[in-house]
Parts: C-alpha cells; sequence; structure tokens
C-alpha cells in the first residue's frame, strides 16, 4: 500500500511519518511516535482509554483516521504536564485512589483535563456526565470523581496565585 506524508504536532513538539492512510491516530501514536499512554482497548470509540485532545477537544484516537489529525494540536497523557511534576489533576488521581491497575487512567485523566479547562468548578454531577463516555473495571468511580473535584480546586488555588 502507498503510504503518504504526515506531519503531527504532539505534545508541542513537530514529528514527520509515513503512514498507510487507513491507520488511525491511536496506531501511530503509539506505535511510530512511542505515546504509550495512549492505551488501546475496544477500537469503538466506547470506552475512552484512547482519549487525547485534538485542538483543545476529547476524542477517541481510536477512530480517527490519523491523516485527520493534520495540522491540529494533538495532546497526549504524557504532555499535559509542564515539567517532570506530575499535573495537578495526575497528582489527586494517585491521591484520592482514582486508579487501581492504571489502564483507563489516561484517558479519564485527559477528560477531566477537558472538563476543568471548561468548567473550573463542577458539581458531582457535572464530573459524572462529563466522563461518562469513560469507563472503569477496576476501581468503581468514586475514587475517581474525587480526584477530578480535588484536582479542580487545587487548580483554582494555582489559578489565583
Amino acid at each position: 500500500m502507498t503510504k503518504v506524508p504526515l506531519p503531527l504536532k504532539v505534545n508541542g513538539s513537530d514529528y514527520y511519518v509515513e503512514i498507510e492512510p487507513h491507520r488511525t491516530l491511536l496506531d501511530v501514536l503509539r506505535e511510530d511516535l512511542g505515546f504509550t499512554g495512549t492505551k488501546e482497548s475496544c477500537r469503538e470509540g466506547e470506552c475512552g482509554v484512547c482519549t487525547v485532545s485534538l485542538d483543545n477537544k476529547t476524542i477517541n484516537s481510536c477512530l480517527l483516521p490519523a491523516v485527520a489529525a493534520r495540522g491540529k494540536e494533538i495532546i497526549t497523557v504524557e504532555g499535559i504536564a509542564a515539567s517532570e511534576e506530575l499535573h495537578p489533576i495526575q497528582k489527586a488521581f494517585v491521591d484520592c485512589h482514582g486508579l487501581q491497575c492504571g489502564f483507563c487512567t489516561p484517558g479519564f485523566i485527559m477528560s477531566a483535563k477537558a472538563l476543568l479547562d471548561e468548567n473550573e468548578n463542577p458539581t458531582e454531577e457535572e464530573i459524572r456526565s462529563y466522563l461518562a463516555g469513560n469507563l472503569c473495571r477496576c476501581t468503581g468511580y468514586n475514587g475517581i470523581v474525587d480526584a477530578v473535584k480535588q484536582a479542580a480546586s487545587e487548580l483554582r488555588k494555582l489559578n489565583k496565585v
């Protein structure tokens, strides 16, 4: 099959790959670029494990042809922290036991970040509704919701400084 050139901007850095046009963004991120924080599970857009940000909107990267990401800003879970320290959302997931096996965690973190970018003080109902596209088989959701609440509080404090 003929390959197509694909320049991508991921986590603020420019990349160039040549891919078969049918490949998904998920596959290119993981296999070609090494961003393995973005996970594969259902390949149907039902579980949220592969969630990334594309031009500041969350998407299921398992459904998007990689060529559709040309010229767009892609952020993966590896790109949300500004330094070696955990982002406040990542830290809150640890502090609030919002993860067990961790497989679904990157997708939840990316969705939580999108929510908190839109709404700095969501209610529990808003958190649960926003995260409804992400599934976890281990923790139950109370620790995840608590983590988003804690992250919201911490981010509000940081933004007021």
